[in-house]
């Protein structure tokens, strides 16, 4: 149960902080939840401006031993930025200053409050990107895709987060500020600490800076739509797609209940049992070619039709109408229990028949969507939570849905991560000898446990530290 903060740490604080240090209902109710629907207020809210600030909190939350949860937007679904232990909450909304564009060098520095699509218009007058697009880049900060190893439907073709992150600067647990790589693409000097920080949901350190890997723009890009008789044929078509040379920028799976809920939302799809979003870019000349590539093998058995949109207003709402999905689903059902499996692409046609069977044994809705290309599905059970037979059904059916992606050779998250909602399942994704190691990781970075607790590692592997 949470803990009232020593009145010594409140003075401490307060005087380091300013305007910054906030204990009024509302901003600690401002920072319960995130979209998981967890939900517990923190005892403050701590707003830092500098990286001096955050190192002088770690020190006092150390001294005091009061936990710290490090909050980007609060768009994550796992709950790792509910603060579940009280504590304070650190909120990153003042450090949000992209300090330096540097395309010479393909890299750009910010620091972590920056968001996601801000960064991506500030970006674009120089001709690059940052791949990382998750469908909440409007408003998602750079620290949460940090935090989380974010990803996208880019993914596929330009990596996760991990993969376009070239250096950081952070604090750990200690309140000692490391830093590690920088504004170069080859590194073989000690640890790869900037790649362990990635993904590690801020129960390692806080990134306080981020030098981040950027891409030119494409000079052309078109998408192809595929639609499949059934989910089975058109996840075959996706281990086609990336068993062949040419990479797809982007390839996004849809079943029969994601199309139906597009045509309601006035989406102009046909009746069909699946589809695949497939998109190229490239030079001008060559386009064609990849596009005729990737084509080719979307075709094979259940294929339905098949269309080209080259048109950057038809692509767009294409794009626009897949990141919709998952807010549209609670039309369907007021309940979601949305996770993000994900398992080799060859393994994708047994992952999706594997969800039609749990859909029918538990007679509930799942819906299936996602980027699979890398493998990474998100499969949405849907209840009505005030319904207890559905309620319970939903909650039994989810670990079903973990056993499955294991049993194919996956993993529980491809890039939401564990947080609250997946922490309980890691004894059955890694063997004690890898838990064992994750802890002693987190001890070295975080001696006293303050940074995040609760989350990502199970409760009696926490216990240990």
């Amino acid at each position: 149960m949470p803990m009232p903060l020593p009145a010594a740490f409140i003075a401490e604080l307060s005087a380091l902080l300013g305007d910054g240090w906030r204990v009024d209902p509302a901003t600690r109710e401002a920072h319960a939840s995130d979209d998981s629907r967890g939900h517990q207020p923190p005892e403050a809210v701590a707003l830092p401006s500098t990286r001096e600030q955050v190192q002088a909190i770690v020190r006092a939350c150390r001294a005091h031993h009061i936990p710290i949860v490090a909050r980007g937007a609060g768009t994550a679904t796992t709950g790792a930025a509910v603060p579940v232990s009280g504590g304070i909450a650190l909120s990153f909304s003042r450090m949000n200053r992209i300090l330096d564009i540097r395309p010479e060098d393909r890299c750009v520095v910010v620091e972590p409050g920056v968001r996601n699509g801000d960064l991506q218009a500030a970006l674009h007058a120089h001709g690059v990107f940052w791949p990382p697009d998750p469908s909440s880049f409007e408003s998602c900060t750079v620290g949460g895709n940090l935090a989380t190893n974010a990803g996208g439907p880019r993914a596929v073709k330009y990596g996760a987060t991990r993969d376009n992150v070239l250096g950081v600067v952070a604090v750990t647990g200690a309140g000692e500020l490391i830093r590690a790589g920088g504004a170069y693409t080859k590194c073989s000097s000690g640890y790869d600490l900037t790649h362990l920080l990635i993904g590690s949901e801020g129960t390692l350190a806080l990134i306080v800076e981020a030098t981040l890997k950027l891409v030119p723009h494409p000079h052309a890009q078109a998408g192809l739509r595929a639609f499949y008789r059934d989910a089975s044929a058109a996840a075959a078509a996706v281990s086609r797609l990336m068993a062949q040379p040419v990479q797809p920028a982007m390839l996004e799976f849809m079943d029969k209940r994601s199309l139906a809920l597009l045509r309601h939302n006035g989406s102009a799809v046909p009746d069909a049992g699946a589809m695949l979003l497939i998109e190229a870019d490239g030079s001008v000349d060559g386009l064609p070619d990849t596009l005729a590539a990737l084509g080719a093998a979307a075709e094979g058995d259940g294929l339905i039709d098949m269309d080209v949109a080259q048109d950057g207003i038809a692509r767009d709402t294409l794009w626009a109408a897949r990141r919709a999905l998952s807010p549209a689903l609670r039309t369907i059902a007021p309940g979601k229990l949305n996770e993000d499996v994900v398992v080799p692409v060859s393994r994708i046609p047994d992952l999706v028949a594997g969800v039609e069977q749990l859909s029918a044994d538990y007679a509930l809705p799942i819906v299936c969507f996602g980027h699979a290309g890398n493998g990474n599905l998100h499969v949405n059970i849907l209840y009505h939570p005030d319904d207890p037979g559905e309620t319970a059904r939903a909650n039994n059916a989810l670990p079903e849905i973990f056993k499955l992606a294991l049993s194919l050779g996956g993993a529980l998250s491809g890039e939401h991560g564990i947080g609250l909602s997946k922490r309980d399942f890691m004894p059955q994704a890694f063997d004690t000898a890898t838990l064992a190691t994750m802890q002693a990781i987190k001890h070295a970075l975080d001696p006293d446990g303050i940074l995040n607790p609760g989350k990502v590692l199970p409760d009696e592997v926490q216990a240990k530290c």
